[in-house]
C-alpha cells in the first residue's frame, strides 16, 4: 500500500515499470547475449591450498591442445599490469587478478586460458600442472588480528588492515552517571547476494581507435577508472557500454580483476574476449562475499529504559584482498545510533586479512550487520528491565519535532516520523491479535515468536568514511548527471551514465522527466550512454539513485523548461513571469487564447532560428551534475562530519514458529511499514521491499558461507549455501508512511535496501522470543535450524 505525493500528475502514481516489457518478452540484453565476432572464451584455475608458494606451473600441455589460443600466468600478468585498486592505504597489500608466487585462498585464480570455447578452455585446464608448496594458513578472524598469525601479505607486516577508533561525545561520564550497563557479543557470519547471474564480460581491443571496450554486468563507481589504472591505459581509452542489462547485483558485480583478465588478453591476442563466471567460479574464487563481523557491545541504559551510550568493537574479515571491503566498517557512522536518541558512542572498527575470498560491498555496504547489533541492544535492554520491546523503542525514538537532528558521529537525519511508523505496522498486524496467536501457539507446546526491528537505511551516498579511514583519499565528491532533450517533433530523450540492475532506473528518469515537463513518461525514451559520453557518476550504489539521478534528471528538465519558457517568451512578447507553462504548453495568463502548443515551441527550438531569443542556441538539451546534499564537508577534529544525506526508516514485524525436534524456522506471518519519503513509483519501491525481506530471511536462517579450519571452502554450490526459496518466505504485508525529505528535488529517499537492513534483525528477535520460555538467546546469524537444535539440547559451543 503506498500513499500518492500530493499534487503530482506521475510521481507516486501506480504505473508499470518501462523497464519490464522487455524482460518479460524475453527481449533485454545480458551480459551472455553480447557476442563479438570471434569471441575467445576464458577458463580460470583455482589453487587447491589457501595458502602455498607456487614453485613452477607448466602449460605446455594446455598449450597444445586444439582450439586452445593462450595460456596466462600470474607472472606475465603482474610485470604487465599495474595491482588492483585498494581503498586504504596498504602498499603492501597487492591484489592480482591471478595469484603471482603466493596463493593466498582456496579458489584463489592461478592461471587463465583463452580457447575457442569455454568447454575447450575448461579441458585445458585439467592439463596445467602447478606444483605447489603449502603453508599455514589463518582463517580466524580473531587469530588473524594477533602478531604471532601467520601473515596473508608478508610485505605487509600484519594481518591488521585497519585499526582505528572513534569516540563522539562523553562516553566515560555517560557510563558512570548510567544506572545499569549490559556488555554482549553479537556474530555477522559470512554470505552474500548471489545473484541468478553471475558476473560475465567480454573485452574487445579496437587497434584502429586504440580503445578498450567492455560490455559487462557491473555495478560499481569508477569501474572505468580502475580498468584504465590496472591496464596503464588513460581513462578515455576505455570504453564500458552501459546498455547491457545486469541480472541482479545488490553491490557484489564488481568484476575487476575479470576485466583485468580479459582485457589484456583481448589486446595482447587481438581477439574479443569473453569471461562468464560459472557457479562455481562465482562463489569461490569471484571475490564476491560480504561482512564477516564480531561485535563486541557495551550498552549504557537508565531504569527508566533510557540508552544514554554505546561501545562498539567491530572486527571484520576482508579476506585475502579488501577492496573496498574494510569501508563497510566506515559507512554505518553514518547510523550508529539508529533511529535512537543516544547521547554518545566510541566506535573502535578494525579490519582484518585472511586466507578467505575477498569481500566486497553488499546491499547496504555494512549497516545490514550494524543494524542487527543495534536492534540485538535494544532487545537485551528491553529483558534487563523486563520492559516490552515497543516501549522501549518509542522511549528512545528520535521524535519528528527534532528534525534534522544530529546524531553524536556528527551526521544530520534529514527527516523522520518513527512513531507514526511504528504505529502503522502495529495496526497492519492487528498486534494484540498477533500476539494472542503467538501465545495460544505456546499454550500448544509449540515455541512461537514475534520479532521488533526499527531500523534506519542511509541512503544518497557520501564517500566521507573513505576519508575518515583514508585521509589521503582527499575525496569529497559523490555527483550524479544526467542529460535530458527534446527533438524537433516534440519526442523527449532521457540519458543516464550507468547500467542498471533491476532498480527501474528508466522508470525513474522518465517519470521525473514527466513529472516536470507534464508529458507522459510512457512516450519517453530512457538510453545509457557509454562512458565516454557519459556526465560524471557514482554509480547506482549506497541507495542513492532515486536521491541523486532523480535530482539531476529534474535539474536538467527544469533548465529545458526554462529554455522553452524563453522561447514561448520572446514570441509571445511577454515576460516569462507573465507566462503560464500546462502541460508543456506555454500561455499569457492575461490572455489564456496566446499561446503556443509544446510542439510548436520545439519546432522554433530546432528549425526556425529567426525566431530564437537573442544569445539562444538552437535545439532543446541541457545537462545537470548534481553534487550528493550537504556533501563535501571535511571531518573535524573529532571525526564528526556530515556523511549520507537522506534516511528512510523501517519496522519490521514478524511471527515465527520453531520446531523444537529439529529447529527449523518457519515464519508465519511478516508485516513492514516502510517511509522512504515520496515514492517514485509504487511498484518498483515495493518490489525493493519484497526482496530485501526476502534476502535479509537468507542472511538470517540460511545462507553462510563456511570454510574447514584448515580453510578449504564448503559452500561453493547451492547444496551447501542454502538460499530461501518461494516456501520460506511468507506473503509480506506492507504499508506506507511519507515523510518528505527536505533535501532532494521531490522529497524522495532511498529505498533499494530497507528490507534487507531490517530483516536479520526482525527475525533474530523473532527466534529469541520464541526461544524465551527456554532461557535461551542466540546473538549470532544465520540462526539454522542445526545451530537451535544445539542450543535446544544443550550442546551449544
Amino acid at each position: 500500500m503506498s500513499e500518492a505525493a500530493p499534487n503530482t500528475h506521475y510521481i507516486s502514481q501506480k504505473r508499470r515499470t518501462k523497464e519490464d516489457k522487455r524482460f518479460v518478452s524475453g527481449k533485454g540484453t545480458y551480459a551472455q547475449d553480447v557476442v563479438r565476432p570471434g569471441t575467445l572464451h576464458l577458463a580460470v584455475l583455482p589453487s587447491p591450498y589457501p595458502r602455498a608458494h607456487i614453485k613452477s606451473i607448466d602449460v605446455s600441455a594446455a598449450l597444445a591442445l586444439p582450439g586452445v589460443h593462450a595460456v596466462l600466468e600470474g607472472a606475465e600478468l603482474a610485470g604487465a599490469t599495474n595491482p588492483l585498486y585498494g581503498g586504504l592505504k596498504t602498499p603492501g597489500v597487492k591484489w592480482r587478478p591471478l595469484a603471482h608466487e603466493l596463493t593466498r585462498y582456496a579458489g584463489e585464480w592461478v592461471a587463465a586460458i583463452a580457447a575457442d570455447s569455454r568447454a575447450i578452455a575448461e579441458d585445458a585446464m585439467e592439463l596445467i600442472e602447478v606444483d605447489y608448496d603449502p603453508t599455514d594458513a589463518v582463517i580466524d578472524p580473531e587469530e588473524a588480528y594477533q602478531d604471532t598469525s601467520p601473515n596473508v601479505h608478508p610485505e605487509h607486516g600484519s594481518n591488521v588492515l585497519y585499526d582505528g577508533a572513534f569516540t563522539w561525545g562523553p562516553v566515560e561520564d555517560d557510563f558512570a552517571a548510567a544506572d545499569r550497563t549490559l556488555t554482549f557479543r553479537a556474530r555477522w557470519h559470512r554470505s552474500s547476494t548471489v545473484p541468478i547471474e553471475t558476473f560475465g564480460m567480454t573485452a574487445e581491443w579496437d587497434e584502429g581507435r586504440e580503445i578498450l571496450n567492455i560490455w559487462a554486468s557491473i555495478q560499481m563507481p569508477n569501474y572505468a577508472d580502475q580498468i584504465a589504472g590496472a591496464l596503464k591505459l588513460p581513462i578515455n581509452a576505455v570504453r564500458v557500454h552501459q546498455d547491457v542489462d545486469v541480472g541482479g547485483s545488490y553491490g557484489v558485480k564488481r568484476g575487476i580483476k575479470h576485466t583485468v583478465l580479459a582485457g589484456y588478453l583481448a589486446r595482447k591476442l587481438g581477439r574479443p574476449i569473453r569471461l562468464i563466471e560459472d557457479r562455481l567460479d562465482n562463489m569461490g574464487g569471484g571475490d564476491a562475499h560480504g561482512p564477516d563481523r564480531i561485535f563486541d557491545t557495551s550498552v549504557a541504559f537508565n531504569a527508566d529504559g533510557e540508552i544514554t551510550s554505546l561501545k562498539i568493537r567491530a572486527l571484520d574479515d576482508a579476506g585475502a584482498y579488501p577492496g573496498r571491503g574494510p569501508f563497510q566498517l566506515g559507512k554505518p557512522i553514518a547510523a550508529i545510533v539508529g533511529p535512537y536518541r543516544i547521547n554518545s558512542v566510541h566506535y573502535e572498527l578494525v579490519s582484518v586479512t585472511t586466507n578467505k575470498t575477498g569481500q566486497v560491498p553488499v546491499r547496504g555496504f555494512g549497516q545490514a550487520p550494524t543494524n542487527y547489533m543495534i536492534e540485538r541492544a535494544v532487545d537485551k535492554v528491553a529483558k534487563a528491565l523486563n520492559m516490552d520491546r515497543l516501549e522501549i523503542r518509542r522511549k528512545n525514538f528520535i521524535q519528528p519535532d527534532e528534525f534534522p537532528y544530529e546524531i553524536p558521529s556528527g551526521t544530520k537525519y534529514d527527516s523522520g516520523n518513527y512513531p507514526a511508523v511504528l504505529d502503522k505496522v502495529l495496526v497492519l498486524s492487528d498486534y494484540e491479535a498477533l500476539v494472542k496467536r503467538r501465545d495460544v501457539l505456546r499454550r500448544e507446546g509449540k515455541l512461537a515468536g514475534i520479532g521488533v526491528a526499527t531500523c534506519l537505511e542511509p541512503g544518497g551516498g557520501n564517500n566521507m568514511f573513505e576519508y575518515l579511514m583514508n585521509p589521503s583519499a582527499e575525496v569529497t565528491t559523490f555527483m550524479e548527471g544526467a542529460e535530458a532533450r527534446i527533438d524537433a517533433d516534440g519526442c523527449i530523450t532521457g540519458v543516464m551514465g550507468t547500467t542498471t540492475s533491476g532498480q527501474g532506473h528508466e522508470t525513474l528518469v522518465a517519470t521525473i522527466l514527466g513529472e516536470e515537463l507534464e508529458r507522459d513518461p510512457d512516450d519517453i525514451r530512457v538510453v545509457h550512454a557509454d562512458t565516454l559520453s557519459a556526465l560524471p557518476t557514482r554509480s547506482p550504489v549506497a541507495s542513492r539513485m532515486a536521491i541523486m539521478l532523480g535530482g539531476a534528471i529534474d535539474g536538467a528538465a527544469k533548465k529545458l523548461k526554462g529554455q522553452m519558457m524563453a522561447i514561448a517568451a520572446h514570441n509571445l512578447e511577454r515576460t516569462v513571469d507573465q507566462l503560464e507553462y500546462s502541460g508543456g504548453d506555454v500561455f499569457d495568463r492575461a490572455d489564456p487564447a496566446r499561446k503556443l502548443s509544446f510542439k510548436e515551441i520545439c519546432f522554433i527550438a530546432h528549425k526556425q532560428f529567426h525566431k530564437l531569443p537573442e544569445g539562444a542556441a538552437p535545439g532543446l538539451q541541457a545537462q545537470h551534475v548534481w553534487q550528493v546534499p550537504l556533501g563535501g564537508q571535511l571531518p573535524d577534529e573529532n571525526g564528526k562530519v556530515q556523511l549520507y544525506p537522506c534516511f528512510s526508516f523501517q519496522a519490521h514485524i514478524p511471527l515465527v514458529e520453531i520446531d523444537p525436534g529439529t529447529g527449523k524456522v518457519t515464519i508465519l506471518d511478516y508485516f513492514i511499514a516502510h517511509d522512504c519519503g515520496t515514492v517514485i513509483n509504487p511498484d518498483i519501491v515495493r518490489g525493493m521491499i519484497m526482496g530485501g525481506i526476502a534476502h535479509g530471511i537468507g542472511a538470517a536462517l540460511y545462507e553462510k558461507f563456511t570454510y574447514s579450519p584448515d580453510g578449504q571452502f564448503l559452500s561453493a554450490t547451492f547444496m551447501d549455501y542454502l538460499m530461501p526459496s518461494a516456501f520460506e518466505v511468507p506473503m509480506v504485508q506492507d504499508t506506507e508512511h511519507c515523510t518528505p525529505s527536505p533535501l532532494t528535488s521531490h522529497g524522495q529517499k532511498g529505498s533499494g535496501e530497507g528490507g534487507y537492513l531490517g530483516a536479520p534483525a526482525a527475525i533474530a528477535s523473532a527466534v529469541n522470543d520464541a526461544l524465551a520460555p527456554r532461557a535461551i538467546e542466540i546473538d549470532q546469524v544465520p540462526m539454522r535450524m542445526s545451530l537451535i537444535e544445539e542450543y535446544l539440547n544443550g550442546t551449544d559451543t
